[in-house]
């Protein structure tokens, strides 16, 4: 009998997520109904939102449930359909969760070809955090012909690709990333103006030397502090995008907001939340558009691949 490993959700944490958050276990390949298809991942993707979703409370998603299967978007391939819309040897992407098949009524899934793209690709660059960039920054942001755009975590899989597409648009580009390896990375392979080592240089001082006369669009990963220098170098009618949080969601206290949010009243500025989800109908359009400019070589894309479902816990923290 073929055996599924599956990650169970078990504990909300405090703080960060441990060991004890999740139950390893090794399960029968469940038989599909009617309407169903069988997939088998083949890689599941680790998002920060991830951590969020294990909070109990009022969010944009329902919290997961305790004993749940580890959320997580996947990719992989169907290995037995009862659904007239799959058939077996069929790519899909959708939220499988974290473990080795997901029996499913194909409701979320869509069909990809690993012939265009490999298949991490679809649950990175052309999955969630790249529709998640492209309409952040261009339906939230608005971005135009020379604006000034910062954007916070610009190594990461979201930023990396925000900062590409505000280049193609023409705009100018400075990233906050931790490391000089980050740094050099943004600037010398995606193509950013300029990138602020928040683990090694004052944020501050920096951003008014790379930004003299303001910014017009911020697109926040991280919230916290570096939100709360970007607000004090806002220009007129400036956008914050807020995506993430990211320096806030292990936090055991309440989140700590922006003291300087006055900016947005001196500057008629505005502050938005992005949502990925509220432009599903739209992702084949954006996928079509991000796809295009990374054949043309305008964007590229990165993915750092682990391998193992025990991993998980050790691999999920890196993110933070």
């Amino acid at each position: 009998m073929i055996m599924n490993k599956q990650l169970l959700f078990v504990k909300r944490p405090v703080g960060e997520a441990d060991a004890s958050t999740w139950s390893l276990e090794t399960n029968p390949i469940p038989e599909i109904d009617d309407g169903q298809i069988l997939v088998k991942q083949h890689y599941v993707s680790l998002d920060p939102a991830m951590r969020g979703w294990m909070n109990q409370g009022k969010s944009y998603i329902e919290p997961m449930a305790i004993g749940s299967v580890m959320r997580a978007g996947s990719v992989g391939e169907v290995v037995a359909s009862k659904n007239s819309k799959f058939k077996v040897g069929d790519h899909v992407v959708g939220t499988g969760g974290v473990q080795q098949y997901c029996a499913t009524d194909g409701k979320g899934f869509y069909q990809v070809d690993p012939r265009i793209a490999p298949l991490p690709t679809y649950i990175g660059a052309l999955g969630m955090p790249g529709m998640t960039a492209y309409f952040g920054i261009t339906e939230v942001g608005k971005i135009k012909e020379g604006d000034v755009v910062l954007v916070s975590g610009a190594a990461g899989a979201v930023g990396s690709i925000v900062g590409q597409v505000a280049k193609i648009k023409g705009c100018r580009v400075v990233g906050i990333a931790g490391g000089a390896d980050k740094c050099s990375y943004v600037v010398d392979e995606l193509g950013f103006d300029a990138c602020i080592d928040y683990k090694n240089e004052n944020v501050a001082t920096r951003l008014k030397e790379e930004c003299p006369k303001g910014i017009d669009v911020y697109f926040d990963n991280v919230g916290g502090e570096i939100l709360d220098i970007a607000l004090t170098r806002l220009r007129m009618h400036a956008r914050i995008v807020i995506c993430g949080a990211i320096s806030q969601y292990n936090n055991k206290q309440a989140v700590k907001g922006p003291s300087n949010y006055l900016s947005l009243l001196v500057h008629r500025a505005t502050m938005q939340g992005m949502v990925v989800f509220d432009y599903a109908p739209r992702y084949a359009e954006g996928a079509k558009i991000l796809g295009g400019w990374m054949a043309a070589g305008k964007i590229k894309a990165r993915e750092d691949v682990y391998e193992g479902i025990e991993n998980f816990p050790e691999t999920f923290n890196r993110l933070f």
